[in-house]
């Protein structure tokens, strides 16, 4: 995979002078380039292999007038010069075509500075070969077959790789690039047994081939976790305390922040929009958001409005602290950015998450497993039973039950219901293995009591 050009900022700042040049009183521009490669292998053949590189260019141009800024964005892939400059003023003359808002703008409380490198690409992994992947997914998937002979075939074991290079420059006098890569590997494995079948999988990305799994662990684990799950039945319907392992606990936080976005807050569109400041969650629970960590797969020096990525804390000790926002949703709200702002080179900007965790506590998840009596430990969320306007809650499980502190048999065909912001007070115990997985992460949680409806 070839490293990018050097063209890029000029592209990006020639975009922005032609929009003001045909009349808009500010404008910004995105370029997001990528090079990517994918493979998947069932057994030792190889079902399918893509590549694709992709260059798209998005402007968005503001013009002034009474009530505030109309505004216009468009996209394309044609990155010519006389592609850039008729796109430009085709932008800006779609915006006079718009209604004004008054909250629309680039932000108005500065720029990145220097740009700090976070270690998000290693330039050494441009030269891994296509092949040299291919034989990390026929490793994987040859370890979790040789783990059991109750593995008998597989969903396929899948690698990619991914570099990315995102400029950004507005008409207020930023400019800044930054290039990052990402690579994975994913194993899903099917188990056998008494003419029963069950699957699970296993993952590990990170931004430097060398922060990966090794092959052979990742499908051994994928292969255990199969396993585990021959013999599943659901259980009667009760009400018992519900664990969730850290890659499933990860998906509550994921809806969290889907909770705490400016843009839900201001649209009343959210259960939490009303409690800034107060306790919503056990004071187990603290989740921060970081877009500098070094190396994760979240992290980025400046977000999509050219403003410096930070820290957040979100929920302190069980309290809220802060929404996600970007300008637009700040000044929705009469708050500065919280830097959040993501944005695709196609799309506006929304406020989002970067890296989002949820701090991990002392307890072991050993000690948090004896130390339940009876309950039901999820492994895998079925659907998307959530509705943020009230928290609601509701989605199909598979997992362990357990009795006396330890897993006595698989479970499936179940619903675990409840509401988030119960659930959030509800948790009464956090592991200390906090799980990297992607740009979310949490340790395993319990919750002290919730519905699992079954037969």
């Amino acid at each position: 995979m070839s490293a990018f050009d050097s063209s890029a900022i000029d592209l990006v700042q020639r975009a922005v002078q032609r929009a003001l040049a045909a009349g808009a009183h500010s404008a910004d521009a995105a370029l997001a380039e990528s090079d990517s490669f994918e493979a998947r292998v069932r057994g030792q053949e190889i079902d399918f292999v893509k590549q694709a590189r992709e260059r798209v260019l998005g402007i968005r141009a503001f013009v002034a007038g009474p009530g505030g800024l109309r505004t216009a964005l468009t996209s394309t892939s044609d990155l010519t010069p006389d592609t850039l400059d008729r796109m430009a003023d085709e932008t800006v003359a779609l915006a006079r075509a718009t209604a004004p808002d008054p909250a629309a703008g680039l932000p108005e409380d500065g720029f990145a500075g220097a740009l700090p490198d976070l270690g998000l690409l290693a330039p050494e992994d441009r030269g891994v070969s296509v092949e040299a992947r291919i034989e990390d997914a026929r490793r994987a998937e040859a370890a979790a077959r040789a783990l059991d002979p109750r593995i008998t075939n597989s969903e396929g074991s899948q690698v990619d790789s991914g570099f990315r290079r995102s400029t950004y420059a507005n008409s207020a006098g930023f400019a800044g690039s930054y290039e990052s890569a990402r690579h994975s590997l994913f194993c899903e494995p099917l188990a056998q047994h008494d003419g029963a079948m069950q699957r699970d999988y296993w993952l590990t990305a990170a931004r430097r081939l060398d922060g990966l799994e090794e092959p052979a662990h990742v499908g051994r684990h994928a292969a255990a976790r199969a396993l585990r799950r021959l013999g599943a039945r659901p259980v009667p319907t009760c009400e018992v305390p519900v664990l969730f392992e850290p890659m499933v606990a990860r998906s509550l936080l994921g809806q969290l922040a889907g909770c705490l976005s400016g843009a839900a807050i201001y649209r009343q569109a959210s259960f939490l929009q009303d409690r800034m400041g107060e306790a919503i969650a056990s004071e187990l629970v603290t989740i921060v958001d970081d877009g500098r960590l070094p190396g994760a797969l979240g992290s980025r020096p400046f977000d999509g409005e050219g403003q410096p990525t930070r820290r957040n804390v979100l929920v302190e000790r069980g309290q809220l602290r802060s929404w996600l926002l970007d300008s637009y949703t700040g000044r929705k709200l009469g708050l500065p950015s919280t830097g959040n702002a993501s944005r695709g080179a196609a799309g506006a900007p929304a406020p989002g998450p970067t890296n989002l965790w949820l701090e991990p506590g002392a307890s072991s998840p050993e000690e948090i497993l004896r130390s339940t009596e009876r309950g039901f430990l999820v492994t895998e969320l079925i659907g998307m039973g959530f509705h943020p306007v009230t928290g609601d809650y509701s989605r199909g499980a598979a997992g362990l039950w357990i009795e006396n502190g330890r897993p006595v048999h698989a479970v499936e065909e179940v619903t675990i219901a409840g509401n988030l912001g119960d659930m959030l007070a509800a948790i009464d115990a956090v592991g200390s293995d906090l799980v990297w997985l992607g740009a979310i992460a949490a340790p395993t949680l319990r919750i002290a009591r919730m519905t699992v409806a079954g037969r």
